[in-house]
Parts: C-alpha cells; structure tokens; sequence
C-alpha cells in the first residue's frame, strides 16, 4: 500500500472520530421536580447549565418540569419506551413496577452520605442498579444526593405508635411499606400533589424531604406538627435517566461528560443540602410550626418494622435480595472501619 493511501485512511478515521466527538446532543428531560424547588429541582436545571458549558454547547439537555411532558409517575415507563429522552425523579417512585429500585434512593436507617456513596461506587451498587434498570430499556445516573429528611408533617402529635393506625398519609419507598405494618392508609403522590390533599383532607400527614424543600411547598400552612430524625432517609439519591439506545448512541466521552458533570452536581446538592437547613427550621418555628423528635420507643417499632419489611421484600423478589445482601455485605464491611475512624466523645459542657 502505498504510502499516500495510507495517510488518506488515517486522515479519514481521525475525521470520522472528530466527526462523532463533534456530534451535537440534544435530550429532552421530563423532571418530577418544579424548576424552582431547592436542591430537587434546582439540581436537575444546575444539571443542564453545566452540561451546556462543559460539553462547549455540543450536549443540551432541556428541562420540562412536572406534566410537561409526562406526569411524574410515568417518567420512567416513558423513558423506557423511547417517549422522551430522559427523566428526572428518584427509584423509589417504581417501587410498585420494581421493589428493588427503592433501595437505590433511600434505605431506611440507613447509611448516611460517605457509605451510601461507597456501596453505590465501590461495593457493586450501581452495577446492579444499572442491570436492574437495563431489563426496561434504562439507563441510571446517581445526579444528587441529599442530606437527612425530615420525617413528616403531621396535623395532629403522635404520642404512640398506635396513632399511625387509619392514619391517610403520603409516604414514600420501603418507608411506606412500614407505615402500611403499622396500620396507616399509605399513598404515593408526586410533591406537587401533596399540598392540596393536606388542605382537603384526603391525607391527615406527609413527608417529602428537608426543612428548605417542606417549606417551599407550603406544608407549614395545614400542618403544624414536625417530626424528626428522618428514619426513613437518612441519604436520598436523585436520578438522571436515559433511554438505553439514547445512551449507547452516544460516544465514551459524551457519556463520561455526563456522568462527570453529575458528581459535580451531587457535590453542590449536598453542601447545599447541609447548609440551608438551620435557617428553614427557623423560619417555620416563627411561623408556628411545632418541631418534634420522635422517642426512643417509636424509633426501635420503626426499626423493627424495617427488618421485617426488607425480609419480606426479599423473600417475595429475588432481585431485591441481592441487592439487599450487596449492600448489607459492604455495610458490614465498612462498619469495621467506622467503629475505628468515629470519634465518640462525650464533651461535658
């Protein structure tokens, strides 16, 4: 072959590679949140603005809020099918089409940030979510991650564990489960859907997320009683979710710019989460919001209940199992290291 055939196909190939790293992306991503909703919503659109800049403009992702394109609920169906291109929501809102995705946004007393993060990179974790989600034609992304919820808005005290019983109350993942245990009428809404159901008296309670989150929807303003800690989500995940052959068009390094850009946003959503805290639980005690810590009594019901959950899930989905053992396998794991790295230090003041 002569040497000028040979410099021609390289030319070639180098033209076709520039050619594929050039290719302009466009998605379209149906999100659960509301643009304007701190951390949840904000993220997804942080998401997009960042993309835009790292990418040079070449991968956009536009952002349509809840019912734009799908309601909520259906985000990921949508997805699957090849509806829409992408979607921003939580795993634990499929519960009910797959048990297992639940325990890749929040397990309850579960692990906090650093562990969560570390089952999910290192222990095997995303691994399984994505052969999960690969069965339905979807791709996952862990996108943020929040700090401890709150655990519920309620309209009237919880004095004992037998208050949950006919309770109407919106609940959310494996979290939901243990109320139905405890004799509560449990719904999944989207965030959205929540406030008007309080006003109406379709849910006497609710939990969603943290204090800034709760107090931009309005909860405040028809339940006064807030409790915590959060027992049923120590650590929420937040997922980006693209159509699988969407996600295989695109080349090696359009993928990792996505996936790189979405730890970026895990980062912000986080010490953002930390710190916006404090002043929200001010606010809302200056509106009349009375703040709750659930007692040691109610805590060790919930947990019990917990495990009996996780048990049945696991007995009645294989999938769930092995997820449930993967993660429970890391956390014994990592229990070594933090039992030696914690400092437990009793300071008297």
């Amino acid at each position: 072959m002569k040497i000028t055939t040979i410099i021609l196909l390289l030319l070639s190939t180098l033209i076709s590679h520039q050619s594929i790293a050039g290719k302009k992306i466009r998605m379209k991503m149906a999100s659960a949140y509301p643009a304007s909703l701190p951390i949840l919503g904000t993220g997804g659109k942080y998401l997009t603005q960042q993309l835009k800049i790292v990418s040079n403009g070449k991968i956009k992702i536009k952002f349509f809020g809840p019912n734009k394109l799908v309601p909520p609920l259906e985000i990921f169906e949508a997805v699957g099918t090849g509806g829409i291109d992408a979607g921003w929501s939580a795993s634990g809102m499929w519960i009910g089409k797959m048990p297992a995705a639940t325990l890749f946004s929040a397990i309850p007393f579960g692990p906090d940030i650093s562990e969560y993060l570390g089952w999910i990179y290192q222990g095997g974790g995303l691994k399984l979510w994505r052969e999960l989600y690969s069965r339905h034609q979807v791709v996952p992304i862990p996108c943020t991650i929040l700090p401890p919820e709150a655990s519920g808005w309620f309209k009237k005290p919880i004095n004992s564990i037998d208050d949950f019983k006919g309770m109407k109350i919106r609940f959310y993942g494996i979290g939901g489960k243990v109320m139905q245990k405890l004799g509560a009428s449990v719904q999944l809404l989207a965030g959205g859907d929540i406030y008007p159901a309080l006003d109406r008296g379709v849910l006497d309670a609710t939990e969603f997320s943290m204090p800034s989150l709760d107090e931009k929807l309005g909860f405040h303003q028809v339940a006064k009683h807030y409790y915590f800690p959060g027992w049923h989500q120590q650590t929420s995940i937040i997922e980006l979710i693209i159509n699988k052959k969407k996600w295989q068009s695109l080349n090696k390094n359009q993928q990792q710019t996505i996936e790189s850009v979405c730890k970026d946003v895990m980062i912000r959503t986080m010490t953002e989460g930390e710190s916006m805290q404090s002043a929200s639980i001010d606010r809302l005690k200056n509106k009349g919001v009375i703040i709750h810590q659930w007692s040691n009594e109610i805590l060790q019901r919930l947990y019990k209940e917990t495990q009996v959950v996780l048990k049945e899930e696991a007995q009645n989905d294989p999938f769930f199992a092995k997820v449930l053992k993967s993660f429970n396998d890391y956390r014994k794991q990592f229990k070594k290291w933090r039992d030696l790295s914690q400092i437990n230090l009793s300071i008297e003041k």
